[in-house]
């Protein structure tokens, strides 16, 4: 099974900007059309994201390298976020190029994930299709953010 997800999308924002954005705990979370705030409630080294829609999602915070690179955990089961919990790893980079930068995401982790062989399959797929939409959505919002300070 392929484990492992990469995408990329170029953004006409600063770096600084992107980082804002790519370091909210799973600010990926939304409905498909635009980017949506949530409620962040951290829980020792564990931040929950409730959505109105999807429902929470726990995420844990593995680095920070500003403004280049930031990882989270992505758990597959917001109601027992133990260190060891099944998770995702969802990796952003940074990366200036004239005019602005390029974002790029790898989320890795699927084959060890419960479940079925299909169960994995299904959840790479979805999410596939998901960080192509979201990378859409974070290049919208934060060039928007980029025009609205400028």
């Amino acid at each position: 099974m392929d484990d492992r997800i990469e995408q990329q999308i170029d953004i006409d924002a600063p770096a600084d900007r992107v980082w804002v954005l790519v370091t909210v705990p799973g600010w990926y979370i939304n409905d498909g059309s635009a980017y949506e705030e949530h409620e962040i409630e951290r829980r020792g080294d564990v931040d929950l994201v409730h959505d109105r829609t999807h429902g929470t999602f726990a995420f844990r915070t593995v680095t920070l390298e500003r403004p280049r690179y930031a990882a989270f955990r992505w758990i597959s089961d917001h109601a027992a976020p133990e260190p060891d919990a099944e998770s995702t790893l969802v990796e952003f980079w940074i990366d200036e190029r004239p005019g602005g930068v390029t974002l790029r995401v790898a989320e890795s982790g699927f084959a060890s994930l419960g479940g079925t062989e299909d169960d994995r399959r299904k959840r790479l797929a979805d999410n596939t299709e998901g960080w192509t939409i979201e990378l859409a959505i974070a290049r919208a919002y934060v060039e928007s953010v980029a025009t609205a300070q400028a």
